[in-house]
C-alpha cells in the first residue's frame, strides 16, 4: 500500500570492506543521525558501523521491507558489488543530505 511517504533500504558500514548493517526507514536522516551517535543499540553500536554508503528509496513500504530482507540474503561479495556500483570509494553518503 503507497501512502505517500518515502522509504529507504540502507547500508551502514564501520569502515570501507568492514562490517555492513542493512535496516529500512521512514525517515533516513534521522535513521542515519542515531547509527553515528551510537544511539542504535545492538548490533549496529556493537561493531560500529556508522558511515552509510547506500541507499535505495521506495514508495511503499512493503517493498522497502522486502528488498531489505532480499539484500540480507545476500552474499557478501554481492552487497559490496551494489555499493561500489553507487559509492565506489566508500565515503560516508550521510553529509550529502545537508548540502546546500
Amino acid at each position: 500500500m503507497a501512502t505517500g511517504r518515502t522509504y529507504a533500504v540502507y547500508i551502514m558500514a564501520s569502515k570501507p570492506y568492514g562490517t555492513l548493517y542493512i535496516g529500512v526507514t521512514g525517515d533516513i536522516i534521522s535513521r542515519g543521525r542515531q547509527h553515528r551517535d551510537g544511539e542504535v543499540a545492538g548490533f549496529s553500536k556493537r561493531y560500529g558501523v556508522h558511515r552509510l554508503v547506500w541507499f535505495e528509496y521506495f514508495g511503499d513500504v512493503h517493498l522497502a521491507i522486502q528488498r531489505e530482507k532480499s539484500l540480507k540474503k545476500w552474499r557478501r561479495d554481492w552487497k559490496i558489488n551494489l555499493i561500489e556500483q553507487l559509492n565506489p570509494h566508500w565515503e560516508d553518503l550521510y553529509p550529502q543530505f545537508f548540502r546546500v
